[in-house]
């Protein structure tokens, strides 16, 4: 009886934790979707030209952006310099790219498929593209 109790005690316990960590798992996906959010409607990840990447992405939050409805570009592996005049928000749909500053050997971002990525207006940059790139993107003018 008593080991019965102490099992019954203990998955009863086991369960209720995780159903917990699951609600502080779901929470935790949302703040990130509404920071994301945020800055997307300000116009610019930061004034001080940092990429902001969110992991996985859910797809109610792709479906929301729109993400299917954005032009598709991609490229081969190789080094590409790039200056980003307006935000881009992107969408990975395959693809590893790490980010330097430019003329530098400083990475300042790594990002690969199935991440949605805010790259500032003002970034110059270059990419080192290590598996071929597709994704969709949205430009922000300024």
């Amino acid at each position: 009886l008593y080991l019965y109790i102490y099992i019954h005690t203990y998955t009863h316990t086991v369960h209720k934790t995780r159903s917990v960590q699951n609600q502080i798992d779901q929470a935790s996906v949302c703040v990130r979707e509404r920071i994301f959010e945020i800055c997307l409607m300000a116009g610019e990840s930061s004034s001080d030209l940092t990429i902001i990447v969110h992991k996985n992405p859910s797809e109610s939050h792709l479906s929301e952006l729109g993400i299917k409805s954005w032009p598709k570009w991609g490229c081969s592996p190789g080094k590409y310099q790039l200056k980003f005049d307006a935000q881009e928000t992107c969408y990975l749909l395959r693809g590893k790219v790490k980010v330097y500053r430019k003329n530098s050997s400083e990475m300042i971002s790594e990002f690969g498929a199935g991440d949605l990525v805010i790259l500032p207006a003002g970034l110059s940059c270059t990419w080192d593209v290590s598996v071929a790139v597709d994704k969709h993107y949205n430009l922000v003018a300024r």
